[in-house]
């Protein structure tokens, strides 16, 4: 269900976010699957005003234009719709904007004429197909203004999930009283009062052969009517929630469905023969087409609107072609009823034809308001067509709405949440779902009388659920049983889970977020990155086209999260994922040898844009430190890291060896295939094998020594050297001199000076020495006479100066 936060607002004065609106859906039941902004695209489009418009000299369909479009001086935009015409008020992309089809506005020469921008047609700006003329806007607009702005458009739309038994919120009107419930908040359903004329009743008869599958049907007339575009206000809002507009009468019926959950459709009255309606069961065999122009073999499982002669709609599925609303209609038919679920469930089944009708009535419509949703829409109807509504109802109801009666009892509602909630809290959630609640005098049971929109609610239980949604289920505190640890197992190697968990722990620490994705990925995706064919596993039945070869590495699916991450604004991301990747291993009793991965992903902002962090992004030194820390705590040495070339999407790319082991990779991935994923940044990725790490941290013994206790005393030391000269050789000179003295040396600084393009690179690196005595305090004389000795060792054996 897709669900504009600006129509919602009209139903309850909803002040805040599109997200945290999402949030407490989702944990109401109702998930939130996205938030869209449909008219995003054309955020940069503005209100421009047709100054002068003449025919172009050297064509006979081009016009030059003098547009003022605010920005301080008249615009010359050469265009070739026909309708432009001086005076008008235009929606102008301005040289540099990005039509939704991806067209980028560029200043050019259109038969020797300057165009400096584009005025726009409905189809060009993506609001509907119309492209026959430039959109005309309103006189009273402001030029400059953005079009998004002044047309009021849908900023945000959240797209909901809705679980299979809440029919009642497939519509605006629903999810308000589900926000309304939740933040406390009054809802106003907006009126619309309906006048009809003061002529003779228009009546259609309405038969219903089959009360037990159709249980209300009404209908009014609507004479006079002219079939014409909605106003721009309804188009939009459709077009908003995924609606294609069409003309006024369709767009009415649509807009109703999406507002009020009710299914409504319309007929030509001029072609109903015998001017009647009749619902009964299709002949078996019987043929009808439907709207879409596809003809139909219907049985007799199936229900039919008919009139005198013929179907001339499939009962809450689809309308006929013979009955279609045309350009001539004059006179319309509006049908709004209520039909048994699981008849339309199976019609629409056999035929594979659902819409969003038949998704409603599939899952129950609120008989109550099948009426008022019918007077809503002619009402609306009547304003955009021009037409009158016909004084009398059509209506034939053989199975009145009869509310269930439930009996409830707050103590077993208690007793199955596993928490106390008060009388007073169970009776204000059920009376705002519009339950009428009778405690009689302080009785256990309760007499609860069900809300017509509620079909789902027809048991204890499903009051019980209600009363714990809007308490919060994820609030009542679990009770986990108690866990005796065996302590005669103390000392064992850990379990592949326990090491697992261990790592994710670790990771949440460092302020990486865990990523969670399919072992499936694409043979394109794997492609892509110029991983290997041999060793594939693909899948016989994928579940999609994207999804047909188990993974071989776990890049696939970080750069896909990343990805999706970007087009959700993410500034910066750090990722995890534990998960196995899969080779073809025809030795194994499964054909498949699993192997435990690491995967880390670093991009963007290595801090959130807020003081007192500097601007930085995130590089090699970022990973790195992360692999280290990571070994670190599971009692491993230091890596070392060797480059390694021709890596099929890692440049640079740095093999990870502890104790001579290979236990991983990591480098950057390489910008040309960083680009399919969106990045404008340097992608750094890490895949580390856990099998090797586990086995190497279980052999590992940590060994424990005292604090210090007299102070460090540092020395820094600064040599000059080649570019050629890494400081990993440094390191590992200092600590085969093994000094008594010397605990620790780390690079405190690399300098590179300005030189001349004929000049050699030289590197100042400077080295911090620390220097400490077990058992006193050393003298500056000691310290000195150590450094000389690091200072006298580096001159000889690697050629530096000092």
């Amino acid at each position: 269900m897709l669900l504009s936060l600006s129509w919602l607002r009209e139903f309850t004065p909803y002040e805040g976010t599109a997200e945290a609106l999402g949030g407490r859906l989702t944990m109401l039941g109702l998930e939130l699957e996205d938030i869209l902004h449909p008219y995003e695209a054309i955020a940069s489009i503005v209100v421009g005003h047709v100054l002068q418009c003449a025919r172009h000299p050297e064509s006979d369909h081009l016009h030059l234009c003098k547009v003022d479009a605010g920005q301080g001086e008249l615009l010359d935009i050469v265009c070739g719709a026909p309708n432009v015409a001086a005076g008008q008020k235009v929606p102008v992309a301005l040289v540099g904007a990005r039509l939704p089809d991806g067209t980028l506005i560029k200043k050019a020469k259109l038969r020797g004429a300057p165009s400096l921008g584009m005025i726009c047609s409905e189809r060009e700006l993506g609001l509907t197909e119309d492209h026959s003329g430039i959109m005309v806007l309103p006189e009273n607009l402001p030029v400059g203004a953005r079009l998004i702005d002044v047309l009021d458009l849908d900023r945000e739309v959240l797209d909901i999930s809705v679980t299979p038994n809440r029919a009642d919120c497939l519509s605006v009107l629903g999810l308000a009283r589900e926000t309304a419930l939740a933040f406390h908040l009054p809802l106003n359903v907006p009126e619309l009062p309906l006048q009809t004329d003061d002529g003779p009743q228009a009546v259609v008869p309405i038969e219903i052969a089959e009360p037990d599958l159709c249980w209300l049907y009404a209908g009014r007339v609507i004479a006079d009517i002219t079939v014409a575009p909605s106003p721009m206000r309804v188009r939009h809002r459709l077009h908003a929630v995924g609606v294609r507009p069409i003309s006024n009468i369709v767009d009415v019926t649509n807009y109703i469905l999406f507002e009020c959950g009710q299914p409504l459709h319309s007929f030509d009255l001029d072609r109903l023969e015998g001017g009647r309606i009749v619902v009964r069961r299709a002949r078996q065999g019987e043929k009808f087409i439907t709207l879409d122009g596809q003809e139909r073999s219907l049985t007799d499982q199936d229900l039919c609107i008919c009139d005198a002669a013929r179907p001339v709609g499939l009962a809450g599925v689809m309308g006929g072609l013979n009955t279609e609303i045309t350009q001539t209609s004059r006179n319309v038919f509006l049908e709004s009823a209520v039909f048994r679920p699981g008849t339309i469930r199976k019609t629409s089944r056999r035929l594979g034809l659902s819409s969003e009708a038949s998704y409603r009535f599939e899952r129950g419509i609120d008989q109550l308001r099948t009426v008022w949703a019918l007077d809503r829409a002619c009402a609306m109807m009547a304003a955009f067509g021009g037409g009158v509504v016909r004084r009398g109802l059509s209506k034939a109801e053989p199975r009145p709405f009869a509310p269930a009666g439930i009996d409830f009892r707050p103590a077993r509602a208690d007793a199955l949440l596993g928490v106390h909630l008060s009388p007073e809290f169970d009776e204000k959630t059920l009376a705002g779902m519009g339950c009428q609640v009778d405690r009689g005098d302080n009785a256990p049971v309760w007499k609860v009388i069900q809300p017509s929109w509620r079909p789902d609610l027809t048991r204890e239980a499903d009051l019980i659920e209600e009363v714990g949604r809007m308490h919060g289920l994820d609030t009542i505190p679990p009770l986990l049983p108690p866990v005796q640890p065996d302590l005669a197992r103390a000392g064992e190697p850990e379990s592949r889970f326990a090491f697992w968990s261990r790592i994710k722990r670790w990771g949440a620490g460092l302020g990486l977020n865990e990523a969670v994705n399919y072992s499936f990925v694409g043979h394109k995706d794997l492609d892509h990155l110029g991983l290997p064919q041999k060793g594939r596993i693909s899948i016989l039945n994928p579940l999609s086209a994207e999804q047909d070869v188990l993974r071989t590495a776990l890049a696939p699916g970080l750069l896909q999260d990343l990805r999706n991450n970007l087009a959700q604004g993410a500034q910066g991301l750090r990722l995890f994922e534990l998960a196995h990747i899969f080779e073809a291993d025809p030795a194994s009793e499964t054909t498949a040898r699993e192997t435990g991965a690491l995967g880390i992903l670093l991009y963007g902002a290595r801090h959130d844009a807020a003081w007192p962090h500097s601007a930085a992004d995130m590089d090699y030194m970022d990973l790195k430190g992360i692999v280290e820390h990571l070994l670190h705590v599971l009692h491993l040495p230091a890596p070392i890291c060797e480059q390694v070339e021709d890596h099929p999407f890692l440049l640079p790319c740095v093999e990870v060896l502890a104790e001579g082991r290979r236990v991983g990779l990591m480098g950057r991935v390489k910008p040309m295939l960083a680009e399919a994923f969106h990045a404008r940044k340097d992608i750094w990725l890490a895949e580390l094998n856990l099998d090797v790490l586990r086995e190497m941290h279980d052999k590992a013994v940590p060994r424990f020594r005292p604090l210090p206790v007299y102070p460090p005393v540092r020395r820094d030391i600064t040599i000059m050297a080649g570019a050629d000269l890494k400081v990993s050789r440094v390191l590992d000179h200092l600590a085969g001199l093994k000094l008594p003295l010397l605990e620790d040396v780390i690079l405190a600084d690399c300098f590179e000076p300005e030189r001349g393009p004929e000049d050699a690179l030289i590197r100042n690196l400077t080295f911090r020495l620390t220097f400490r005595h077990a058992s006193r305090t050393l003298k500056d004389a000691e310290v000195d006479k150590e450094r000389e000795k690091v200072a006298e060792s580096l001159r000889q054996a690697l050629g530096v100066r000092i």
